[in-house]
């Protein structure tokens, strides 16, 4: 097994209420002659009733191009992931100097060298740490990094591995473009970051009990690859999201949690913590509904949801530093994190919080 030692969320500066995007959003994507109404009625929807924006509203407007937008990435990038690390290894009672491995996910930017690499000085992490920077993965890079972390960790009891991620979705809404999927991206994607430190067996013996990681599972759905992703052009990242979405995790989740779950000999029910990435209503719904889950199984998922938006990767951990927060129930308890995204794929993770 390992453990997780902390999480730690990391947001921009500048908050704004949905309807103040909206406003702005509606200047900035929409041809000229073209009807807000839906629009305004994909945000109204959202389930979003603020986000964090890397930038002042108003400067949305001056951004060039698809190099200005990644600038404004690498820079605010740094800036943020910095913040969630040095945070969480803070909680963790660790050091820079203690990492030994780092992975670093983003599917709304591209930097080389990676965002890790330019952390190494600012941070000071050692000049032998193991890097992996990691693109593509979308939303479900923080349930399938935290994965591969305790991959890593089962081979290293003794190390300390980060997961880091950031996203900054708002930079990568479309101009003069009407179509549904980027209206929709633009009124539920928010921009933010999370760190989370994990460690193997015997180093997690010397730290603060947290919950350890038992087992993973990804799941692959072949045909569905236009279902979620980017097609990536001059302009940048335009969005591809199909209707769909919610319709492939309502067909393929439940039978995909028994199997995972059998496995260890457990079922649903024995679940007490449900930690989802909160990709939209639709889709959080649609985790309930085929989960049969308690009214308030997602309460943290839907309040991330409507506080900060979808985060992309970043959203997962966002709601599990949530759930850390909540004393787990006595005489240790069972939880699942899980996250679907691009491919279509997802990944499910098995925690177990032990006896105090």
């Amino acid at each position: 097994m390992s453990r997780i030692a902390s999480v730690a969320a990391a947001l921009p500066e500048y908050c704004y209420d949905q309807a103040d995007i909206t406003a702005m959003v509606t200047d900035l994507v929409l041809p000229a002659g073209v009807s807000p109404e839906l629009l305004h009625r994909l945000h109204r929807n959202a389930g979003v009733t603020q986000r964090h924006l890397v930038l002042p509203l108003a400067d949305y407007a001056t951004l060039s191009g698809f190099g200005a937008a990644n600038d404004v990435f690498i820079r605010a990038g740094v800036e943020l992931g910095a913040r969630a690390v040095s945070d969480a290894l803070g909680r963790a009672g660790l050091s820079p100097r203690d990492v030994d491995l780092i992975i670093a996910t983003s599917v709304t930017g591209i930097a080389a060298p990676s965002l890790d690499a330019r952390l190494i000085p600012r941070l000071g992490l050692r000049s032998d740490v193991k890097r992996i920077p990691v693109f593509g993965l979308g939303c479900v890079a923080g349930a399938a990094g935290v994965a591969r972390l305790h991959d890593y960790l089962l081979g290293h009891p003794d190390d300390v591995a980060v997961l880091l991620s950031v996203e900054l979705c708002s930079l990568t809404v479309q101009r003069d473009d009407a179509s549904t999927a980027n209206l929709v991206a633009s009124g539920l994607f928010g921009d933010g970051a999370a760190a989370i430190i994990m460690t193997g067996a015997r180093r997690a013996e010397s730290l603060p009990s947290g919950p350890d990681v038992v087992a993973t599972r990804s799941r692959f759905y072949p045909g569905t690859e236009r279902v979620m992703g980017w097609d990536i052009g001059g302009t940048g990242f335009r969005i591809v999201l199909d209707a769909s979405v919610a319709d492939v995790v309502a067909e393929h989740l439940a039978d995909d949690m028994k199997a995972f779950l059998a496995a260890d000999n457990l079922d649903i029910i024995d679940i007490s913590r449900w930690i989802a990435h909160p990709g939209g209503p639709k889709v959080l719904s649609a985790v309930q509904r085929s989960l049969a889950l308690p009214e308030d199984a997602l309460h943290h998922a839907w309040s991330s949801l409507a506080s900060v938006g979808n985060l992309s990767s970043a959203s997962v951990l966002h709601v599990l530093a949530a759930t850390l927060d909540d004393p787990p129930p006595p005489g240790g308890s069972h939880g699942v994190l899980l996250a679907m995204g691009p491919g279509f794929c997802a990944e499910l993770v098995r925690l177990h919080w032990p006896q105090d």
